[in-house]
C-alpha cells in the first residue's frame, strides 16, 4: 500500500505556470509566472476511480489476510504474496525491468523498501495494538502524506485540500478509533503510516519518469526479498494448507500485482495529498466486508465515519488539494506520459 500533478494531465485547483510580456518593460521581457486553476480532466477522474477501486480490494482482503496469518507467519506470508506479484507482473514484459535503467532500479528499490517497512512495522504494532487502533493510526498517512509533499516536494496544500484531511481524519477515528493507548505497538503502527505516506509521496514525484511495470517489479522484488530476510531466522515454510494458498493468490493477484500497478499508473496524474484521501477510505470497504462475509457489527458512529471518509473524498476531487510551490530547478512541467508512451 502505492503517491506532484503533472502538466498536461492537471486536475481540480492543480496550477499551470504561464508566462506573458511585460507591457511595462523593455521588448522581449515576460512578467512574472501566472498561474491558472484547471478544472478535472478525464484521465484524472479515471484514476481517482481506479485507486478507489484499489482501496475496495485492499479493505476486501482483511477477512482473508486475517485468517491466514493466524495459521502461518507474517513473513512467510508476505513473502509468497510479493514472491507471487513479483513473477506475474515480471512476466508481462519481462524487458520492462531491463529497460529501467540505473536510475529507475533506484527509484523502484526505494519505494518498495519503504513498503517493506510499513508493512514490517504495521505487523509489529499489530501484536500489542487493537486492530482498530492499527486502522486509526495507518490512517494518519492522511494528515503526513500532505505534510511530506509539502516538504518534499513543494506542494502548497490549499484550503480545500486542508478541509478534506481533516474531514477525512475525523471520519476515520469514528469508524476505527474507540480507544487510544500510546505504548510501543502505537509507536510502530505511526513509523508504518509514516512509511506509506513517503511511498504515496516518492510515487507522486517519480512514477511518471520510468517504465511503469518495471518499476511494479522492483517494487515488488523489494518487499519479497525483506519480507524472506525477517522469514529466514525461522525458516521459511508454505502455505499449510488450501486456504492459506488460497489467501496467497488472491492477495498476491489482486490485492499486490494488480493493485500496485493501478496505485503507480494513477499516481501519474494525482497528487499526493489526493491519493492518500482516497486510500483513507479503505477502511469502509473493510468494515462493509467484515459486515457481510464475517457478521461484524456497522453501527451508528461507523457509518457516520464512512459518510464523512466519503465526503472528504469527493471533496478532494471536486475542489482539488494541491499548488506547486516555485522551486528553482523544479519548475520545469513534466510532460504526461500515457502507458503506452512508458513501453516504447
Amino acid at each position: 500500500m502505492d503517491r506532484l500533478e503533472l502538466a498536461g494531465a492537471a486536475g481540480p485547483g492543480d496550477v499551470r505556470r504561464t508566462t506573458r510580456a511585460d507591457p511595462a518593460g523593455p521588448p522581449g521581457r515576460t512578467a512574472a509566472p501566472t498561474t491558472r486553476v484547471t478544472a478535472p480532466s478525464p484521465r484524472q477522474l479515471t484514476a481517482a476511480a481506479a485507486l478507489l477501486g484499489v482501496a475496495a480490494v485492499w479493505g476486501s482482503t482483511y477477512v482473508v489476510v486475517k485468517s491466514a496469518v493466524s495459521t502461518m507467519p507474517v513473513g512467510d506470508f508476505l513473502t509468497w504474496r510479493f514472491a507471487l506479484a513479483t513473477m506475474v507482473v515480471f512476466a508481462v514484459r519481462p524487458r520492462a525491468v531491463f529497460r529501467l535503467g540505473a536510475a529507475g532500479v533506484g527509484v523502484g528499490a526505494a519505494t518498495g523498501l519503504m513498503l517493506a517497512l510499513g508493512y514490517a512495522l504495521q505487523t509489529a504494532g499489530l501484536l500489542t495494538t487493537p486492530s482498530s487502533v492499527s486502522g486509526f493510526l495507518t490512517g494518519t498517512l492522511v494528515v503526513i502524506t500532505p505534510l511530506a509533499a509539502s516538504v518534499l516536494l513543494r506542494e502548497r496544500v490549499t484550503r480545500s485540500g486542508w478541509a478534506a484531511v481533516a474531514l477525512a481524519t475525523v471520519g476515520l477515528a469514528l469508524l476505527c478509533l474507540r480507544e487510544l493507548s500510546l505504548g510501543a505497538g502505537e509507536a510502530m503502527t505511526l513509523g508504518c503510516a509514516v512509511f506509506f505516506a513517503l511511498h504515496i509521496v516518492a510515487l507522486s514525484r517519480w512514477s511518471s519518469r520510468h517504465d511503469l511495470l518495471g518499476l511494479v517489479v522492483v517494487q515488488m522484488f523489494t518487499v519479497t526479498l525483506a519480507s524472506a530476510a525477517v522469514a529466514a531466522p525461522r525458516g521459511l515454510s508454505l502455505p499449510p494448507h488450501g486456504s492459506a494458498w488460497s489467501a496467497v493468490l488472491l492477495t498476491g493477484l489482486a490485492a499486490t500485482a494488480l493493485a500496485y500497478f493501478v496505485q503507480t499508473w494513477a499516481q501519474m496524474h494525482l497528487s499526493a495529498t489526493r491519493t492518500g484521501i482516497i486510500l483513507t477510505t479503505e477502511p469502509v470497504f473493510a468494515g462493509l466486508v467484515g459486515v457481510l462475509v464475517a457478521g461484524d457489527s456497522f453501527g451508528t458512529r461507523s457509518a457516520v465515519g464512512a459518510a464523512i471518509l466519503v465526503a472528504a473524498m469527493l471533496l478532494s476531487a471536486v475542489q482539488g488539494g494541491t499548488r506547486r510551490r516555485p522551486r528553482r530547478g523544479l519548475d520545469t512541467p513534466i510532460p504526461d506520459r500515457r502507458p503506452q508512451d512508458l513501453q516504447k
